[in-house]
């Protein structure tokens, strides 16, 4: 009876995680949506600064972070400071979606038999989710960075030797396709790969570690709000400054159009190297406390949601 009493139980726990499948993908898609609204301003200067290359005199375009965004919002005005954000809320949701239902499946099926995750599992579960991803964010960068970038590289000279200008994102991307083919739009996918699969490795291991360590919900294993706000938070600050080198070279690859002067580059580890040669290894840091400011509020949120059961709520399922 006992064995059976086993069997049942682990057969709820299958169907439960199956029957909140839908949430889990509905409350990711708010939560990045809500996210991308609050946080794409800081998530453009962080583009433009990783992308600023300093001149043979020393000059900058900008200066610093607040600098940056300020000569945007004068120049380009409010909605200037969206630029590109059309892409990465059409997209977020599929991406935060892959994510977060991608670690939950490799955390299930990486159990051990008396259903214990260690470390090196929750790392792998993390990094299977950041492959997974991939997909979906690769062109989803490549298309924003070209956007975003735009107001700096106004007027300038791109690779193919047209002069820079406004564009949208699906004449870019139509062009991509039509002098690259498929495979255009996944130009930089080797920093996109290295970037994501190291994050995800780092932060969902943290998260959970944190998340563990405060208090929980009464007659519930879950913590309350605030403990998973704090952790998403502390995590998702954490291993974003980590990660910085690698979004800096994917920021860089990415981006098609380059001034007159500015470098290009062949592959992650040559603009590593190049940018560390060049400008010092603080460049490689470059966009670092923006990436914080961007990515923190985005997890946090993304635990505000859950914790809130919108989806649960909106399509009528149990909050568990």
């Amino acid at each position: 009876m006992a064995h059976q009493s086993v069997k049942d139980s682990h057969h709820a726990v299958e169907v439960e995680q199956k029957f909140s499948m839908l949430p889990r993908i509905v409350n990711g898609g708010i939560a990045g949506i809500v996210g991308v609204t609050c946080v794409f301003p800081i998530d453009l200067v962080k583009t433009r600064l990783q992308n600023q290359q300093i001149g043979p005199a020393g000059e900058k375009m900008y200066k610093s972070l607040i600098d940056c965004g300020v000569k945007t919002f004068t120049k380009e005005g409010f909605f200037g400071m969206y630029r590109g954000s059309a892409v990465n809320l059409l997209l977020i949701t599929p991406e935060k979606a892959i994510k977060l239902v991608g670690n939950d499946f490799f955390r299930h099926h990486l159990k051990t038999a008396d259903n214990k995750l260690g470390l090196s599992r929750e790392m792998l579960a993390g990094a299977g989710a950041g492959t997974c991803q991939i997909i979906i964010t690769t062109p989803m960068e490549l298309l924003k960075i070209q956007l975003q970038d735009a107001g700096r590289t106004a007027g300038k000279t791109a690779l193919d030797g047209t002069v820079a200008g406004r564009m949208s994102a699906t004449s870019l991307a139509l062009q991509l396709i039509r002098e690259r083919g498929l495979l255009g739009l996944y130009k930089g996918l080797g920093a996109t790969f290295a970037r994501d699969v190291m994050f995800s490795a780092l932060y969902f291991p943290l998260f959970a570690h944190l998340n563990g360590l405060g208090k929980r919900r009464e007659g519930s294993q879950q913590a309350v709000f605030y403990i998973s706000f704090i952790s998403g938070i502390a995590a998702g600050a954490t291993c974003c400054l980590a990660v910085t080198p690698l979004d800096v070279a994917k920021t860089r690859l990415q981006t098609i159009t380059k001034g007159a002067g500015e470098k290009v580059y062949s592959g992650i580890f040559d603009c590593l190297v190049k940018t560390c040669r060049d400008e010092g290894w603080r460049a490689l840091f470059k966009g670092g406390a923006c990436r914080m400011l961007v990515i923190a509020p985005l997890f946090g949120i993304a635990q505000t949601v859950y914790f809130l059961g919108v989806a649960e709520f909106l399509l009528g399922y149990p909050r568990h």
